[in-house]
């Protein structure tokens, strides 16, 4: 660590050079779109412009959980947004949302078409739209919801902190890699102890909570990101390890995990997704074409 060199940071910070690691060219200190381009629009209801990043899954799984509910009005259009070429910075993206993230949603079942950004805004309008996957007791809604702002506040810790300097950062910091390891380490007991009493993240409900947070912990308690399982020692997290294994195993998160993803399995990737068909013809290994960039 002593190898280093000392900085200083200056009095006023300038951005004058890109910061290295793997997702540099596509950052940058102001907002607002890059390029013109429309965005394309299919012919369900509701329009998801995404890609198979934890939260990008996180919408995915709950579409395909209401239809697997009967309804009907969950029919979607998936339409791939490549982060790393910079899609999320053209102009029709930015419309829908202004902060160029992933997932983002526009629900044209109505008069007029609503827009919805960020993912945990996006599970709870699904859930108040259905009906489904939010209880509707004070106490367990309560409980929902916890959980799920503690997604929206941990997650961050575990991806731009500890996965950033784990495994994207163009050196290794010890300093850094330790404090967020800590922290991650932290949020899994966290998650072990409130699972060692409870079936799902609110209770005996399988929620939003659940289809929030599992993207994201599930995938690291298997050592599907960063490859961080051994370092992070995923494993010793009994209660952790069988509610992603619980949740992994239903027909609608196997479906969602699918749509929009550009890498792993080609039989495992449908890069968009516009009829419950797709899922049978339209993968990567069905059509043989080369993977997404």
């Amino acid at each position: 660590m002593n190898d280093i060199p000392a900085y200083v940071p200056p009095k006023v910070w300038t951005w004058n050079k890109e910061n290295g690691g793997q997702f540099a060219s596509i950052n940058r200190p102001i907002a607002g779109p890059t390029h013109e381009k429309e965005l394309p629009v299919g012919k369900h209801p509701l329009q998801l412009y995404s890609l198979a990043t934890p939260n990008g899954v996180k919408v995915t799984v709950m579409l395909e959980e209401l239809l697997a509910l009967g309804h009907k009005g969950a029919e979607y259009d998936a339409w791939l947004i490549k982060i790393g070429n910079g899609d999320q910075f053209g102009s029709g993206f930015v419309d829908i949302n202004p902060n160029s993230k992933i997932p983002a949603l526009m629900d044209r079942s109505g008069k007029e078409p609503i827009r919805v950004f960020e993912s945990g805004s996006i599970l709870v309008y699904l859930a108040e739209k259905f009906g489904a996957f939010l209880p509707t007791d004070v106490k367990s809604r309560a409980e929902t919801f916890s959980w799920l702002f503690w997604q929206m506040g941990s997650a961050p810790y575990l991806g731009g902190g500890f996965g950033h300097f784990y495994a994207y950062a163009p050196f290794k910091i010890e300093y850094a890699i330790d404090r967020f390891a800590m922290e991650v380490k932290r949020q899994l007991d966290v998650l072990d102890r409130r699972l060692a009493d409870n079936e799902y993240l609110a209770g005996k409900e399988y929620t939003i909570a659940d289809i929030a947070v599992w993207p994201w912990y599930g995938a690291l308690a298997k050592g599907l990101v960063y490859g961080a399982g051994e370092f992070l020692s995923v494993q010793d997290y009994k209660n952790v390890q069988r509610w992603t294994d619980q949740i992994a195993k239903r027909p609608a998160v196997k479906r969602g995990r699918m749509v929009n993803r550009i890498s792993g399995d080609p039989a495992s990737q449908l890069h968009e997704r516009h009829d419950a068909s797709d899922f049978e013809t339209r993968t990567q290994d069905k059509l043989g074409e080369p993977v997404a960039s």
